[in-house]
């Protein structure tokens, strides 16, 4: 009997049972898992990067905020001088919590957008305008998700800085922020600033998840690489370069519209919207503002892909699933 079932679902009647490892939730899981990794190692960089693009926002008076350090090395030295070392993971609670959200939507949802939808063609590629196309869209509606996570991250990423500056702590813990928007705002305050959050997200994803699947797909299928540690690491150091490239402008202001004051009805005081922000920057601090945080942003999404790419296609290696 069984072997009559084998028979049957050769010729395609009966499905074989599918195996775990391809199942969704278990790359949901598996992708959380190496997010996290990733997340945990290259952190660092992300909040020395935010200290560097709130440098010189003017405020409510007109004033610049002040500039205690220049480039990537000084801003992490006087943090850990000022602040001490742990402090260079202070928010990463949220951000952990952002990626059980924003990494595992945005792989499973690619994944099948990609199996589903797009043409392959017959060197085993496939058009790389539909997966811009897909990783922009993938991309906007995992971040979309995600953006309270998001918004707190940054908050609590500020608040050593404000410390120094005499100022009083407006929140302690990732609850207390949650709890502290939620009141001020309601749930159109946990999305606050997430607009130029979702264009950051899709750019970034542009540059991060579809430069990976397509350049590594072009190694594979054109150059004959083996699909291997070598391969990965080269794959993602093309994906970190042009998500950091096309993210860090969408990263300036979403940072700035995120850490701006509010009234009482959740509404900005320094920036009407993205655009506005956007404007004003150029406008007082000149195009170059923009690219504020680049070289941190780049060493952090380079580490950062290669940590998740080789953490992700090995344990789906390592379980039985075929690679990304």
């Amino acid at each position: 009997m069984n072997s009559n079932r084998m028979v049957v679902a050769q010729r395609g009647v009966i499905p074989p049972p599918k195996h775990y490892a391809d199942s969704v939730w278990f790359k949901y899981i598996l992708s959380c898992c190496a997010a996290t990794t990733a997340e945990m190692v290259t952190y660092p960089l992300d909040l020395t990067k935010t200290r560097l693009q709130i440098q010189g926002e003017k405020g409510l008076n007109g004033s610049c905020q002040p500039q205690p350090y220049r480039g990537l090395a000084s801003t992490g030295v006087g943090i850990i001088r000022e602040e001490g070392m742990l402090r260079l993971w202070q928010g990463v609670t949220p951000a952990v919590y952002r990626h059980l959200i924003y990494s595992g939507t945005r792989m499973v949802l690619y994944e099948k957008v990609r199996d589903r939808l797009f043409t392959t063609r017959a060197d085993g590629t496939r058009p790389v305008w539909q997966a811009i196309v897909g990783g922009i869209l993938v991309g906007g509606i995992a971040q979309f998700l995600a953006s309270p996570a998001d918004l707190i991250k940054v908050q609590m990423q500020m608040e050593g800085r404000r410390r120094l500056e005499g100022k009083a702590p407006r929140i302690h813990s990732a609850s207390e922020a949650f709890v502290k928007i939620y009141n001020a705002g309601g749930l159109r305050g946990l999305w606050k600033g997430c607009m130029p959050n979702v264009y950051r997200s899709a750019f970034v994803n542009l540059g991060d998840l579809t430069t990976y699947d397509s350049v590594k797909r072009y190694f594979v299928n054109t150059w004959a690489l083996s699909d291997n540690y070598w391969t990965h690491a080269l794959s993602s150091a093309c994906s970190g370069l042009i998500g950091a490239t096309m993210g860090t402008p969408v990263d300036v202001v979403k940072t700035r519209v995120m850490n701006q004051p509010t009234d009482d009805r959740a509404r900005g005081l320094l920036y009407r919207n993205s655009l506005d922000c956007l404007l004003k920057t150029v406008h007082n601090e000149g195009f170059w503002a923009l690219y504020k945080g680049f070289i941190p942003c780049w060493l952090r999404m380079g580490p950062w892909s290669l940590t998740f790419w080789l953490t992700y296609e090995q344990i789906r290696n390592l379980s039985g699933t075929s690679a990304f």
